[in-house]
């Protein structure tokens, strides 16, 4: 492999997010890289994206940047909704009490499909086992596979297509039961 850095002080955000593309390809679970500046922990797991722990303050900067690009829309929409119709939202939210959350496991753009040619992987009404994928979230050029960890029925999708999403925002309603 060659060496990551050209001015080996810093690493560049391209060069890091290199590493999570090889580390994601390779099935590796978790690689460590540390300098005298930096110390970088990249851990895969079943249900979770890769993570980086960084220690350098301009590395730091490109994560605020996807939470503030996301953060207006999801704040925008609940508030809308309550605005439009709050006795209906009140009714939702107790008749969804009985019903499981699949619930986002990173920041990123949600997509209900592999491809935009592609059918979605779950509409309402499917029934689907715990492993099944549900959706896909896409975080710095890395397309992660979310699978449902329920068994049930499909019985709403929280989310717009191709749309920002925030860490444990709600994706889909569940029921167990079905």
């Amino acid at each position: 492999m060659p060496p990551l850095t050209k001015n080996k002080e810093h690493m560049k955000l391209n060069e890091i997010q290199d590493l999570i593309k090889f580390v994601s390809k390779s099935g590796v679970n978790e690689v460590e890289l540390e300098t005298k500046e930096i110390k970088i922990v990249i851990k895969t797991g079943k249900q979770t994206a890769p993570v980086i722990m960084q220690a350098a303050p301009t590395q730091m900067v490109a994560a605020p940047q996807a939470q503030m690009v996301a953060a207006p829309v999801q704040n925008t929409s609940p508030a809308a909704e309550t605005k439009a119709n709050p006795p209906a939202a009140n009714t939702t939210a107790t008749d969804d009490s009985k019903y499981v959350t699949i619930k986002s496991p990173m920041i990123g753009t949600f997509y209900r499909s592999a491809g935009p040619d592609k059918p979605p992987f779950v509409n309402v009404g499917d029934d689907i086992a715990a492993g099944k994928t549900v959706c896909i979230i896409e975080a710095m050029k890395l397309f992660n596979e979310i699978e449902s960890d329920v068994k049930g029925k499909i019985v709403k999708v929280l989310v717009n297509d191709a749309t920002p999403v925030e860490y444990d925002q709600p994706l889909f309603l569940v029921d167990p039961n079905a």
